[in-house]
């Protein structure tokens, strides 16, 4: 017999050696469900682990006048299903030594569960999941308790002149989309939801059709295929979510400055950048290594704070989503330094654009990104995301095999061409928080 203690060892012991496997991309099968979840499977051997993510379309972005709602609906879900309560649930996983998590975000809700793959944990700990997401109860007292609490942290972030920095970003970068508003929703928004929201929610986002199963560990496909059928069988097929709208670009420009009582100012600058399966995606993540997405060893990085000591941390990225994702450039420094950083940021921005990056750039940040690809794939926890967000987005399932190749495929020209064509400069929405010197 495999008691608690015994478990835990071996949970253990699979993250710990987990650290020097699948150093090869993995091979990804793909299915559908009876009720047309689809189902994208890498068989993973080397430890006696089964990692899963099920993704739903029925993130923010399908709030429409509730902001908050699809929050919430994902929070209070695990509140208590079939019949169990809360900490019945958490029993239960603890017994058999499995860990669940959820999440929501502006495309995605998230449910996780990691587990022993012998069969007498594995099944327990996915019947445990699919009872959460087939049969929550959505008990008043439990969404009151959720609702109190996303409460509190609404109120709280408008004491933190990050969070204020970045909600006024997103609205003036996508104003009226749904990408505009805040996950967390605000307080007004909030206090307007009721129970019966997140049941019409529910009812219509988690359905089979609207599901990704990413599966990766230690099961055959056969096995894999009656796990995904456990998992979201008892879910009435319903309809994928519809498409989103498009970004109006035209949001995205203005400068808008909050006073807030800090000793450091923060500060946001981007536009719409990009969406997932982008053709430009592999020229603008390759120049943006270089620019500002490689740490302390970047263009703004060097500029900003090694050259000129303006701010501890100065970066820029790009957050694909299923539309078009932003371009962020951001950085905090002290009130008195606020303009003069500002101006080195963009004017970095626009000497790239101009004149691109050097041969020696380019080589570096493409060594640097395949060198570490490995690290990227080097757990099944790691992979079942990339999974999920192969088969969510609909990209190729060679993705992975393929991605340094396509990286080191990037010439000069085309990270020039891609920014010139892409970046805007002069169109971007700017957010200055902090107190005015």
């Amino acid at each position: 017999m495999v008691t608690d203690n015994k478990i835990r060892v071996l949970i253990f012991s699979a993250f710990f050696l987990a650290a020097g496997h699948a150093s090869a991309t993995p091979e990804i099968q793909q299915w559908q469900t009876d009720n047309g979840a689809r189902v994208y499977f890498v068989e993973a051997n080397e430890l006696p682990m089964v990692d899963i993510n099920i993704w739903f379309d029925a993130g923010a972005a399908r709030d429409q006048n509730k902001p908050g709602l699809a929050l919430l609906t994902n929070a209070v879900m695990p509140e208590a299903a079939g019949k169990m309560n809360a900490d019945q649930l958490a029993e239960e996983f603890e017994a058999i030594g499995a860990i669940a998590g959820n999440s929501s975000q502006r495309d995605v809700a998230e449910f996780t569960l990691r587990s022993l793959s012998e069969p007498k944990y594995l099944t327990r700990a996915v019947e445990l999941t699919a009872t959460v997401i087939s049969q929550p109860s959505f008990p008043e007292e439990s969404f009151n308790r959720e609702k109190n609490r996303l409460l509190i942290a609404l109120k709280s972030n408008k004491q933190s002149p990050e969070a204020i920095a970045n909600e006024e970003f997103y609205q003036m970068v996508y104003g009226n989309h749904p990408y505009g508003s805040l996950p967390e929703g605000t307080e007004e928004s909030v206090k307007n939801i009721e129970r019966a929201d997140l049941l019409d929610f529910y009812r219509q986002y988690y359905v089979g059709s609207n599901a990704v199963i990413a599966i990766v560990g230690n099961i055959s496909k056969r096995d894999a295929k009656k796990l995904a059928a456990t998992l979201v069988g008892r879910l009435p097929a319903g309809k994928s979510a519809p498409p989103l709208p498009d970004i109006n670009r035209a949001a995205s420009v203005g400068i808008q400055y909050i006073t807030h009582p800090s000793s450091q100012s923060h500060i946001l600058v981007g536009q719409p950048g990009l969406k997932r399966g982008d053709p430009d995606y592999f020229a603008l993540y390759l120049g943006n290594h270089i620019l500002g997405g490689n740490g302390l060893v970047s263009r703004i990085s060097n500029e900003i704070r090694e050259k000129r000591g303006l701010s501890y941390s100065a970066y820029s990225y790009f957050l694909p989503m299923r539309q078009i994702g932003p371009y962020i450039l951001g950085l905090q420094t002290a009130n008195n330094n606020r303009d003069e950083a500002l101006k080195v940021l963009q004017h970095t921005l626009r000497e790239f654009i101009d004149k691109g990056p050097t041969a020696e750039e380019l080589d570096a940040a493409k060594k640097n990104i395949t060198g570490g690809f490995p690290l990227r794939v080097s757990s099944n926890s790691k992979i079942v995301q990339y999974v999920a967000m192969i088969g969510f987005y609909n990209l190729p399932l060679d993705y992975l095999d393929k991605f340094n190749e396509n990286i080191q495929s990037i010439t000069l020209q085309q990270v020039k061409d891609a920014y010139a064509r892409r970046v805007q400069p002069d169109k971007m929405a700017v957010v200055i928080v902090g107190t005015k010197s």
